[in-house]
């Protein structure tokens, strides 16, 4: 009996995981991976600026899927098959060991994402798999038992495919999906920071603010976090997050927006006027610009003390009524116009792909088109960064991996 075919479109991480599971799994599978550029693994070298971002430590399912805008129910699910433990797990038995950050992300101890890639290099040589650069899939169609996989100049067949390709931005490249029959879901960008033309905020690029609320208005959306200014706006955690949340509805909007800056986090203007009568009567006789209370950065406190017209030179105690309730509406609920958006090039994600409802969370098969998988930002799942994007790669590639190689010896 000949041995079964499994060809993986796309060589990036979830691609990469779904080849060397399954080949290792079933010695008798011939695994291929066929990818477009000329490039493997492009994203994993990228991510954390060249440390690669592997997972997140985070040892609650509940919690983890607070980090996925779309696709949180279906990860619940997939998660219980191939978790965050089993990720650190899997890396450091081929001994890439990994370190957790303050901030929950993890890294290679080498803080280099070539011992990533080297680690799913190893793997696929270890255990035969080809890898097929610059070849793109044109179609894929169903022939009797097979899947036949059609290119510019030639045809594949194969006995199991799983589409890897990474997310698409446009719904056009989709074509050869929807030929499938599968519905899509339209991709819209994620991930992205927000351009604030007409405020000389930008003058302040550089610097941070470790807790920091932001709120789109006229929205339910909002998040917390650090945010940082930049050259053309606003850029950080905060906004990332937000912007992953709100990825449709900005789109719906063309990105033209307003969002209200809290910048003492939770802090509200009621508590912070009786905060500002006691200030007021402690630090009355230093100026307000030598004495910021609110350990904001120098040059943001000079900013908006500007903002209000508070001159400079004020004592805390002469400061007039109506300036400083001008102060503490700005410091809770700074209005800023956000036109247009910059990708955040390291982490680049798109919302949207193939609809969750089509494909088997236990297998990640196709519920419309037997023998054909799926796994990473194809589908319809994509998180906030730190780490969540990469995991969802591995659990998709990893539980279609071993559902392939079972199927494959029966």
């Amino acid at each position: 009996m000949a041995n079964k075919k499994l060809v993986v479109v796309g060589g990036g991480a979830a691609g990469f995981f779904c080849a060397v599971n399954a080949a290792a799994n079933n010695r008798d599978l011939q695994v291929i991976i066929v990818e477009k550029s000329g490039k493997l693994l492009s994203k994993v070298k990228v991510s954390g600026g060249g440390r690669c971002n592997v997972t997140h430590a985070c040892s609650s399912i509940a919690e983890m899927i607070k980090a996925y805008p779309r696709g949180a129910t279906f990860l619940k699910k997939a998660f219980h098959h191939f978790f965050t433990s089993d990720t650190i797990k899997w890396f450091e038995h081929r001994g890439a060991k990994l370190k957790t950050e303050a901030d929950g992300r993890m890294f290679p101890v080498t803080d280099s994402s070539e011992t990533i890639i080297n680690t799913l290099i190893k793997d696929a040589n270890k255990y035969g798999v080809e890898i097929i650069l610059s070849k793109e899939v044109k179609s894929l169609e169903a022939a009797g038992d097979k899947i036949k996989l059609v290119f510019s100049n030639e045809t594949m067949e194969a006995d199991y495919v799983c589409i890897a390709s990474g997310g698409f931005a446009k719904l056009q490249q989709f074509e050869w999906l929807k030929k499938l029959g599968h519905a899509i879901e339209e991709p819209v960008p994620s991930l992205f920071t927000f351009n604030i033309p007409e405020d000389p905020i930008k003058k302040l690029m550089g610097i941070s603010v470790e807790d920091v609320q932001v709120k789109i208005m006229g929205s339910k959306f909002s998040q917390h976090g650090p945010l940082l200014i930049t050259h053309w706006g606003m850029s950080g955690p905060a906004v990332l997050k937000l912007s992953s949340f709100a990825a449709r509805e900005l789109e719906v909007k063309n990105y033209d927006f307003k969002i209200l800056v809290n910048w003492l986090g939770d802090e509200n203007e009621q508590e912070l006027v009786k905060k500002m009568q006691s200030l007021r009567f402690q630090l009355a006789s230093q100026k307000i610009v030598n004495r910021n209370p609110f350990s904001l950065p120098g040059r943001l406190w000079e900013y908006l003390l500007a903002k209000c017209s508070i001159n400079e030179d004020i004592r805390w105690a002469d400061l007039p009524a109506k300036q400083q309730n001008l102060l503490v509406k700005t410091l809770c609920a700074q209005e800023f116009h956000v036109k247009g958006k910059t990708t955040f090039k390291e982490e680049f994600v798109t919302a949207g792909g193939i609809e969750l409802s089509e494909i088997d969370v236990n297998t990640m098969e196709s519920k419309i088109t037997p023998n054909v998988y799926f796994a990473g930002e194809i589908m319809n799942v994509d998180g906030i960064t730190g780490g969540f994007n990469f995991q969802h790669a591995w659990t998709s590639g990893w539980i279609a991996a071993q559902a392939i190689a079972k199927k494959a010896a029966s």
